[in-house]
């Protein structure tokens, strides 16, 4: 389900891969949709307008900060590239800025999710970019049964309230 770029011993870039039963088009609400974001994704919604251009902001709101950014490109349903900031943390706020970028390919009656965060550090936390394989098999189980996934890291933050 994913490769990694590994550059001096050190990863630069990831990249995550997985089918989902869906259209491209519930894919992409699933991703921009504040709720259903919050239900794949630790608890955590992701608002913003998207807008190529605008930014958005990662949170439990009134709890937690998670990340914040720039819509770099806005293709929907096929394309978002989006900056990343992570804020959960003094250590990870230290890091620089990178990019994740979703792609999402038709293929006959299932979807072909790529995502790619790159634009990392040669010696990146592994806390940036570590949350993506839960993430991702969070959605897909949301798609394809309506589900939660229901591991200790996933819902790390459903309950939580300001």
């Amino acid at each position: 389900m994913d490769e990694y770029t590994v550059i001096n011993g050190h990863g630069a870039m990831t990249v995550f891969e997985t089918y989902i039963k869906t259209t491209p088009e519930r894919l992409w609400e699933a991703i921009t949709d504040p709720q259903l974001r919050a239900k794949y994704s630790f608890g955590v919604r992701t608002d913003s307008d998207w807008a190529p251009g605008s930014h958005y902001k990662a949170s439990v709101p009134g709890v937690i900060d998670i990340a914040a950014g720039e819509n770099l490109e806005v293709d929907p349903p096929s394309r978002l590239v989006q900056s990343f900031h992570a804020l959960w943390s003094e250590e990870v706020k230290s890091a620089r800025t990178s990019r994740v970028t979703w792609e999402i390919e038709p293929v006959r009656t299932s979807c072909r999710l790529r995502v790619t965060h790159d634009q990392l550090e040669d010696d990146a936390n592994s806390e940036i970019y570590g949350g993506w394989p839960m993430i991702l098999a969070g959605l897909k189980t949301l798609l394809e049964t309506g589900e939660l996934l229901d591991t200790p890291g996933s819902l790390r933050y459903s309950q939580a309230t300001a």
